[in-house]
């Protein structure tokens, strides 16, 4: 099936402490949009079409049929979020340790493409990358 159109993208995360959430991604420089934003729930804006919705375990349980999902337990998704630089992934990794984040693994380098990783204080494991098309090894 051909996607016609560009999409959003809108992802949904349970979180146990919605405020411990916003005040860990505020650090890494990630804004909110208060027309979704109460005290079950948060817009996390990642880019003009993509989201992440941090909703408290109440009130993700509202649109699930399984059981909440323990992710400091095992691992559902990995999250990966575009860097502009290695700097840049290096900063952020760095921001989400001092803050409450803990090492999820260590720092990829493949000269066209640089990653690092941290899980977040709920158990999520958010992936950064840089990459340089231009740099890419013949195919």
């Amino acid at each position: 099936m051909k996607v016609s159109r560009p999409r959003k993208l809108f992802l949904n995360l349970p979180v146990a402490d919605l405020k411990r959430s916003v005040d860990f991604f505020t650090r890494l420089g990630f804004e909110f949009n208060k027309d979704f934003t109460d005290e079950n729930a948060t817009c996390m804006v990642v880019g003009e079409d993509a989201f992440v919705m941090l909703l408290t375990h109440t009130r993700f349980k509202d649109f699930i049929k399984k059981p909440l999902h323990d992710a400091t337990q095992s691992t559902a998704g990995t999250y990966a979020l575009s860097a502009d630089s290695k700097a840049e992934v290096d900063e952020m990794v760095k921001i989400a340790l001092a803050n409450g984040g803990s090492p999820a693994a260590e720092a990829m380098d493949l000269g066209f493409m640089y990653g690092g990783s941290f899980y977040d204080p709920d158990g999520h494991h958010w992936e950064l990358a840089w990459m340089d098309p231009g740099q890419m090894p013949p195919q």
